[in-house]
């Protein structure tokens, strides 16, 4: 049967789910993990290292794009996978010493290619896969051999089919450690607890990132909500003339504010979900107590839950402190508003009773040009009588200038109207 054009993102995302499966372990064995920090540095970086170290050992390199891989070099398997800001390497050496972490599975790789990864260590971890011995647990004996003497975290996990242990801690050759001992995981099902437990700590250590940044804002904000009170408490009794520098103040505040959420909100949002990563991991162990250790979820509830609930509280501070100056802003502006709109009103108030006096002004200017101008015409009238009378012409000129008075003042104020209408459009009605 022929189908129709496959969308061109179909296979993609087909194989998105099967992009990066858990490796099949069985015991003993010993484990590696790296998580590579990018630090600015291009993804393809981390892709041309594993490209390198795979032509070293005659392997296919991943092709160009990839963001995972997985591969059995002879000497040690190795997995690695591209993240959003941090690249994860696994390397997987079978058999075990009997000091579990004697010899780790990153001794098996090159050492001067492990020197020359690109990014930072943000992770670094060896971890033992070995059978149960069957016989009861001494702890207080594991801790002192293979964790420093360090208090343990653990549980029985995976439905009882597995026993984890860790501590926490940097040992003094950089590394993390984690023990786990096989009581009947299926090799599948024993990478899938691998994974988990690695993913935990990784986790872990990304959602922590926010809290060093949660701790130097906290000194900004105390400050920046005493200026915040300052402002409104003095916003109460402002006139008109402290108003802009009022406002001023309060832009320059807000300023700040959006600046410092714009630069932590992508840290306090990737907590958060790093955060709900760890809490999702632990769940999928299904521990079960081991007196006396503390569980998985024991230890971050009350290690890592306080750092997180820190972050959460000053990303919510920040966020409200935004939006109390955002508010008082708008009333700040509201209130300069409406006093430039009295001021525009008491403006035009003014300009309109300039604009009557200039009115009354032009009439009475008018009528004095009429008075004026009627005057010096009359004068000409009386000149012209006066001439025709010296001709000999039956005309008295006083009557004939008398008579002309009305109707000169009349055709003259006729004409400064409509002169007046021309220039001034609506000047008279």
């Amino acid at each position: 049967m022929t189908l129709p054009a496959d969308h061109p993102l179909r296979i993609e995302l087909n194989d998105e789910v099967h992009a990066r499966p858990p490796e099949v372990l069985l015991a003993p064995l010993r484990v590696t993990m790296l998580a590579m920090l990018a630090d600015g540095q291009p993804r393809e970086a981390d892709w041309q290292a594993v490209c390198d170290l795979a032509r070293r050992f005659g392997v296919a390199p991943p092709p160009p794009g990839s963001t995972h891989f997985s591969a059995d070099l002879g000497p040690f398997r190795i997995k690695w996978e591209g993240h959003t800001e941090f690249s994860r390497l696994v390397f997987i050496v079978a058999g075990a010493e009997s000091a579990p972490f004697a010899e780790p599975a990153l001794s098996a790789a090159p050492a001067d290619w492990v020197a020359a990864l690109p990014g930072r260590v943000l992770l670094a971890t060896h971890a033992v896969f070995v059978a149960d011995p069957g016989a009861p647990q001494d702890f207080e004996r594991i801790a002192t051999e293979s964790f420093a003497g360090n208090p343990l975290v653990g549980s029985l996990v995976a439905g009882g089919k597995a026993v984890a242990l860790t501590d926490f801690r940097i040992h003094a050759d950089g590394f993390g450690r984690l023990l786990i001992y096989d009581r009947g995981l299926a090799p599948r099902q024993a990478g899938r607890l691998m994974q988990r437990v690695l993913e935990i700590d990784v986790y872990r250590m990304l959602a922590l990132l926010a809290f060093p940044v949660a701790k130097a804002l906290t000194p900004a904000l105390v400050a920046e909500e005493r200026e915040l009170v300052s402002i409104t408490t003095m916003l109460a009794a402002a006139d008109a003339r402290s108003e802009p520098a009022l406002l001023d103040r309060l832009t320059r505040l807000q300023a700040e504010i959006e600046s410092r959420e714009a630069d932590s909100h992508y840290r306090f949002g990737a907590a958060a979900a790093y955060y709900e990563l760890v809490q999702r991991r632990i769940t999928e162990l299904r521990e079960e107590r081991i007196d006396p250790l503390p569980m998985f979820t024991e230890f971050m509830e009350r290690r890592l839950a306080p750092a997180m609930n820190t972050c959460q509280a000053v990303s919510t501070r920040l966020e409200s402190l935004s939006q109390r100056v955002s508010r008082a802003s708008q009333l700040l502006s509201t209130r300069i508003e409406i006093t430039r709109e009295g001021q525009n009103q008491a403006l035009l108030e003014s300009m309109d009773r300039r604009a009557e006096l200039q009115l009354r002004l032009q009439s009475t200017v008018e009528g004095l040009s009429v008075a004026a101008v009627t005057y010096y015409v009359v004068g000409l009238v009386n000149y012209g009588a006066k001439g025709l009378s010296s001709l000999g012409l039956p005309v008295d000129s006083s009557i004939v200038t008398v008579l002309s008075i009305p109707v000169v003042a009349f055709f003259v104020w006729r004409g400064i109207r409509q002169v007046t209408r021309k220039v001034v459009p609506g000047g008279h009605r």
